[in-house]
């Protein structure tokens, strides 16, 4: 357990997959009623989540109440957007802000977070995608400090459908996560 600036981050355990079925299903509901056309209602079971947590690294985050705000998954590689790579990055997938009790700045403090954990393992670049069709998202990575690197238009989902990602990473400074 981490606590950062009231903040209180942990592993996510196989007893915490249903609690990470919820939050990305209000996740997506939240996109869909901005008429951003991402994530689907029911796209990420408890079998997905337990997986990641077994490949890679799953976090939660909660406020000193233990009310969850957010979490995020952590890979070590990501063949199918990046190909095969050297050992340099971790990968941050599935950014979730639990809107209904998370303060202003939690998603970046989940960036962060990954941010500093990628940069303990000596590796030096935080690497992410986002849907090629969402602008706001591709805004908020970039004012985060990370930077266009490629694009993927074709990247195929396990539902079949085909849809493109902007390729994004972010040179980490081992220093200022320490």
């Amino acid at each position: 357990m981490i606590i950062d600036e009231g903040i209180v981050f942990r592993h996510a355990e196989e007893k915490d997959a249903g609690t990470l079925v919820a939050l990305y299903d209000s996740a997506a509901r939240w996109m869909k009623s901005t008429g951003i056309d991402q994530w689907k209602v029911g796209d990420k079971d408890k079998a997905h989540f337990r997986e990641r947590m077994r490949d890679g690294e799953v976090w939660l985050a909660a406020d000193e109440d233990r009310r969850l705000v957010g979490a995020y998954e952590l890979w070590w590689s990501d063949e199918e957007a990046w190909g095969v790579q050297p050992p340099v990055a971790g990968y941050v997938h599935r950014l979730m802000v639990e809107r209904a009790t998370a303060p202003a700045g939690t998603g970046r403090r989940l960036l962060e977070h990954a941010e500093r954990r990628i940069a303990r393992t000596g590796r030096e670049r935080a690497r992410l995608d986002c849907v090629s069709t969402n602008p706001r998202l591709l805004a908020y990575y970039q004012g985060a400090g990370y930077r266009v690197v490629g694009e993927l238009p074709n990247k195929v989902g396990k539902d079949g459908r085909v849809y493109g990602v902007i390729l994004l990473e972010k040179r980490l400074d081992r220093l200022s996560v320490v």
